[in-house]
């Protein structure tokens, strides 16, 4: 079991900036590739970038790609998110996961953690 607690979101003007950190205990973090997911409401959940096991490869949403960047600490067992340039369309519950696999279907993801509002004024 791994379990994943997410924490750093908020509401941000656009234009902004926000970090968020998902932290993991239980099985071995380094284990598993981590990816980060959103969801608005009325919406599907949507894949927003994932890091492999080592970080040493990452891969981005067109939609984020330029402004999001993924970053993981395994001596931490955490996994970050850093939010720059945010927009309103950002607006969303943003979920850190893990899985075997990196990958951009959010099937493949075992654990999950409860989510984190990220709220985008205009």
């Amino acid at each position: 079991q791994v379990q994943l607690v997410e924490s750093g979101g908020g509401l941000v003007q656009a234009g902004g900036s926000l970090r968020l950190s998902c932290a993991a205990s239980g099985r071995t973090f380094s284990s598993y590739a981590m990816g980060w997911f959103r969801q608005a409401p009325g919406k599907e959940r949507e894949f927003v970038a994932y890091i492999t096991r080592s970080g040493g490869s990452t891969y981005y949403a067109e939609s984020v790609k330029g402004r999001f960047t993924i970053s993981r600490d395994n001596a931490k067992n955490t996994v970050y998110l850093q939010m720059n340039s945010l927009k309103p369309e950002d607006t969303a519950v943003y979920y850190c996961a893990a899985s075997q696999v990196a990958t951009t279907r959010w099937t493949a993801y075992d654990y999950w953690g409860q989510g984190t509002q990220v709220t985008v004024s205009s």
